[in-house]
């Protein structure tokens, strides 16, 4: 596990420039209930403990107004460090009841009053991170939503900084992605008119080559929403951060943290489960990945960096926080290194021995799908029928496959990135800094950090006891020699139907040698008779 020499000391909390800049600032935050949002919640509170007030953006939930979501969310184990050490933080956290998709982000004339003559920096986070999102729905979340935010950002009489986080496959049809803004051709504020008018069906058959050459409706609309933010530069102090696939926490609130799905982690624990066991991918392309601590530090610098800043720069400050320049690790290392944390530390619940591989014939991926993922799935099901439960392994097995599908745009490419300005970063800050707001990707060695994600898989996403890891290894070694004894019944099997079909084969060509000894003259319509 990490060492603790590794983790900012909690006595440091509130030192350094960039601290001292926080002091008595207020902030706006949006999607501060996300995974991200989380995180950000947390370090801001932690280490920039003079602020005043942080004001989030929720809506009613489940049954739940946002400040009983509130309550419920201080519970959680990422903000374990802040109760101990800064028990009334929650004090300075002020719900208000609002959305992205109502107009005027659905907050009432007092609220929004209270953002204008208060709030100093803005952190908008907020988006719908599906794939297979409607393009109507991902443009009223990602495009329109954040048009919303900067409107009400232009009203606030203070602003010092505007962090709009984006990602770095907005432009994923570019191979080589620069920290610089990619302008859409079609104009966002017509295309977000265009939505709100046209039925749904026709913008479903508009889909393809609306958003073309973008492989859904996430990166298009995260591109169009760049465009906007673009354009408000110089006269508002907007900036862009790309972060790439978000991972768990290295170190910080706690190592390990992820409360998502999204992303690797759904995958690894399908994985883990022995669901998945087969993904098309191309092994020797680069992991693109960035643990959530990291960026979320990237972004507190950020603001810092530009809301202190004496001059702006001619150009609006991007940031793809990738570990490009510094860590080139293949998905298929990943995977061998992967496979052997799983063995060690196995997930409750495996229904098959986690022995899955990469593919990057869609013809083999496909046929090993149907043996691995599609006939289990129907013979598990089966049973359950026969013991009167609950089927669910099938309906499971769609979602998957149809998010392996959705995935493939991605597993199948590599990208480049230009990652200067976000490495940067750290010369603008002091040493003492750079501890704080680590962004040091080579902390830890990556099969360390490997071990961290999947236990902190196991713990917060499944909510699994470490102390059952013993005894799932066990079961994990049983599951192991059924699969090894239904792989060598499956081989024998198919040795055995193959022998079968060779010598119902030869006993053919024995009958039709039989035929043409007794009629010659048949021969003439048979060709290269004498093989026979």
């Amino acid at each position: 596990m990490i060492a603790e020499d590794l983790r900012p000391n909690p006595e440091l909390r509130g030192t350094g420039p960039i601290a001292e800049w926080y002091k008595g600032q207020s902030i706006f935050i949006t999607g501060a209930t996300g995974f991200m949002g989380k995180v950000l919640l947390e370090k801001l509170l932690f280490q920039c403990n003079g602020i005043k007030n942080i004001y989030i953006l929720a809506r009613s939930k489940r049954g739940k107004t946002p400040h009983e979501r509130l309550q419920d969310m201080w519970k959680l184990p990422v903000f374990e460090r802040l109760r101990k050490h800064e028990p009334d933080a929650l004090k300075k956290i002020v719900p208000l009841i609002g959305d992205c998709l109502t107009d005027n982000l659905g907050l009432t004339e007092d609220d929004r009053n209270l953002i204008r003559e208060n709030v100093s920096i803005v952190f908008h986070c907020a988006a719908t991170l599906k794939l297979e999102a409607k393009l109507k729905d991902a443009i009223e979340h990602n495009t329109a939503g954040t048009e919303k935010v900067l409107q009400l950002a232009k009203e606030i009489k203070n602003l010092k900084a505007f962090v709009h986080l984006s990602t770095a496959f907005c432009s994923a049809d570019l191979p080589e992605f620069k920290e610089k803004v990619y302008r859409t051709a079609e104009n966002p504020g017509e295309i977000i008119q265009v939505a709100k008018w046209i039925k749904d069906d026709a913008l479903e058959v508009a889909t393809p080559l609306t958003i073309h050459p973008h492989p859904n409706t996430y990166t298009y609309t995260k591109r169009l929403a760049e465009t906007l933010v673009a354009d408000e530069y110089p006269h508002l102090p907007v900036v862009i951060a790309r972060p790439s696939i978000v991972t768990p926490a290295v170190m910080e609130p706690v190592p390990g943290w992820v409360d998502s799905l999204n992303g690797p982690m759904g995958i690894m624990i399908a994985a883990g489960k022995g669901v998945i066991r087969s993904m098309l991918v191309k092994s020797d392309s680069r992991g693109q990945v960035v643990p959530v601590d990291i960026a979320i530090n990237a972004l507190i610098v950020i603001a810092w960096k530009i809301g202190s800043a004496k001059e702006r720069p001619p150009e609006i400050p991007v940031y793809n926080m990738t570990t490009d320049p510094v860590i080139k690790i293949t998905w298929g290392e990943v995977l061998t290194m992967g496979k052997k944390i799983a063995y060690e530390c196995p997930f409750e619940g495996q229904i098959w021995y986690p022995d899955g591989d990469l593919r990057l014939s869609k013809f083999v991926h496909q046929l090993c799908c149907f043996f691995f993922h599609w006939i289990p799935a129907y013979l598990i099901d089966f049973l359950m029928l026969i013991l009167g439960q609950k089927r669910f392994m099938v309906r499971l097995m769609r979602r998957i496959d149809d998010g392996l599908q959705l995935l493939q745009f991605f597993t199948t490419r590599d990208w480049s990135f230009e990652s200067k300005n976000f490495f940067a970063l750290t010369t603008d800050i002091t040493p003492v800094e750079r501890k704080l707001y680590s962004m040091d990707f080579e902390i830890i060695p990556i099969y360390e950090y490997l071990t961290v994600c999947v236990l902190g898989a196991r713990q917060y996403i499944m909510k699994e006891d470490l102390s059952t890891i013993p005894r799932c290894r066990r079961i994990q070694f049983v599951l192991y020699l059924v699969d090894r004894s239904f792989k060598l019944a499956f081989y024998l099997g198919l040795i055995w139907i193959l022998y079968c079909c060779s010598e119902s084969v030869q006993n053919i060509f024995d009958c039709v040698g039989t035929v043409l000894q007794r009629f010659p003259f048949l021969g003439f319509f048979i060709p290269n008779n004498k093989s026979l």
